[in-house]
């Protein structure tokens, strides 16, 4: 059996990135955006993919498109936190800011 495919893209219009497994979409963060910063507030994937690094795949690819954006991020999701302390070379992106220095 293939190993399924995965796309991680931005979808401005739904102010989300989306992860996309064999083409059906399976999970997302929503986000607000302001100049230079992009805020992660809530991320969420299909339950029927609960437990398979769905949500890990989505918060890499997202932080590497905010890395190659040249913007910084402020991580509000607790997902997003969890999964930038135990990813310590991503925490480069995170703007300083005191509410989300947990």
């Amino acid at each position: 059996m293939a190993e399924p495919d995965y796309i991680v893209r931005d979808n401005p219009e739904k102010a989300r990135y989306e992860i996309l497994r064999d083409g059906a979409l399976v999970g997302g963060v929503w986000y607000s955006a302001a100049a230079g910063v992009i805020t992660l507030i809530h991320t969420e994937v299909a339950q029927e993919v609960e437990g398979e690094g769905i949500g890990s795949r989505l918060v890499a690819g997202a932080l590497d498109d905010i890395r190659a954006r040249g913007l910084r991020v402020v991580p509000l999701c607790p997902f997003v936190r969890a999964y930038l302390r135990r990813h310590p070379e991503q925490r480069d992106l995170v703007a300083l800011d005191p509410a989300t220095a947990r």
